[in-house]
């Protein structure tokens, strides 16, 4: 771990995994054996971050964030071991482009996300799956690339249709109304 990470209360690093300099990781944490947090990455609160994720800097996770086992967020558009006149290419030869992952929202184990993208609020990216554009709050997408087949609510399980573009999650009964693509919590 480099000696400028942040490492919020009561989070815990396990066996060889790596933090990088400026790397900033919320309260209540848990990162895994083997995984690799980048340089200046951020992380919010009660995140887990499984065995062997690479975690890519410039990413942002927000909180309560799980990332599955050996997922990868990219974090180069146009990757390259060298320079068109073929030299080496170095830190100053590339603009890095970070992953996005709004609160709360899963991604399923060897799933990439290949920047730049956003996962958005709730959602759930299945184990994987390929993300090459972004995803809405509480969708589910599956697939290579990765396609919208349902939607999630706060349980991450998936919703059941209740008629009325209004979704109904089976363990909370919490309802949702879908409006141009998008879904938000109905106000009680």
């Amino acid at each position: 771990m480099a000696s400028d990470a942040v490492i919020g209360s009561g989070s815990s690093v396990w066996h060889l995994a790596q933090i990088r300099e400026g790397a900033h990781l919320g309260s209540g944490c848990v990162v895994g054996r083997g995984a690799y947090v980048g340089a200046g990455v951020v992380i919010g609160d009660n995140c887990k971050i499984q065995n062997y994720a690479l975690v890519y800097e410039p990413a942002s996770l927000a909180d309560g964030v799980f990332i599955g086992p050996a997922v990868v967020l990219t974090n180069d558009t146009y990757p390259r071991a060298v320079n068109p006149d073929g030299s080496l290419k170095s830190a100053h030869d590339w603009e890095p482009v970070g992953v996005t992952i709004k609160q709360g929202a899963s991604i399923g184990a060897r799933a990439t996300c290949v920047a730049p993208v956003t996962v958005g609020a709730w959602a759930t990216v299945a184990a994987g799956a390929v993300v090459v554009k972004d995803v809405p709050d509480h969708a589910l997408v599956v697939g290579v690339p990765a396609r919208r087949v349902g939607w999630v609510g706060h349980a991450g399980v998936p919703l059941v249709e209740a008629g009325d573009r209004r979704w109904r999650c089976p363990m909370t009964d919490r309802v949702y109304i879908e409006a141009d693509g998008q879904l938000t919590e109905e106000q009680q």
